[in-house]
């Protein structure tokens, strides 16, 4: 589902939304250049896989009626989800957001992304600011999972306490914030 993913970094040393659309790139790649079939010989899933891996970023998945397709689509969201998570904890900060954890939490987390964060929404793409509101969006795609099991490890893991505790915020407000952000994430994530 991240085979764009390649090409992105190639050309723009970048997984930034506006440098372009790994979805839509990985499905040109996998079904108009046909690397599809190196995974799989048969075409019987093809509109699943193709669904489902067109809509894996977008900030809501809408516009799929077909029952099978839509739990295909939650299930690579989810996923990539869980897979977003191991990158946060293992990659360097530099790699992540181009600064030190240390810069990073010295930043202020802009209005809107914190009102969204607080209102249980995921945070779009176009409104991340500082490099603060970027790493609210990476605990607050949490409130876009699907699955139980999905929370299940969301919660063994500690993934909302272990993420948030990478960054020693500096910045009072933004502290505070963040404080306030994992009880909540942790709470929506224990009772849903």
């Amino acid at each position: 589902h991240d085979i764009g993913r390649f090409e992105q970094l190639k050309r723009f040393n970048s997984f930034e939304a506006d440098t372009m659309d790994h979805a839509t790139y990985g499905v040109k790649v996998l079904f108009e250049e046909g690397m599809i079939r190196q995974f799989i010989e048969e075409d019987t899933w093809d509109d699943v896989i193709r669904t489902a891996i067109a809509k894996h970023s977008d900030y809501e998945l809408t516009g799929i009626t077909d029952e099978r397709t839509l739990l295909h689509a939650r299930l690579i969201r989810d996923a990539d989800k869980l897979d977003n998570c191991r990158v946060k904890l293992e990659d360097a900060m530099e790699t992540l957001l181009d600064l030190s954890a240390d810069e990073v939490g010295k930043y202020a987390i802009s209005p809107k992304v914190r009102e969204d964060a607080f209102a249980g929404k995921c945070i779009c793409s176009k409104d991340r600011r500082t490099p603060m509101d970027y790493w609210v969006s990476y605990v607050a795609y949490f409130y876009d999972l699907n699955f139980q099991e999905t929370l299940d490890i969301v919660a063994e893991e500690q993934y909302v306490k272990r993420i948030i505790g990478r960054v020693p915020y500096t910045n009072e407000q933004t502290k505070k914030t963040m404080e306030e952000l994992e009880r909540q994430l942790t709470e929506y994530v224990r009772r849903k």
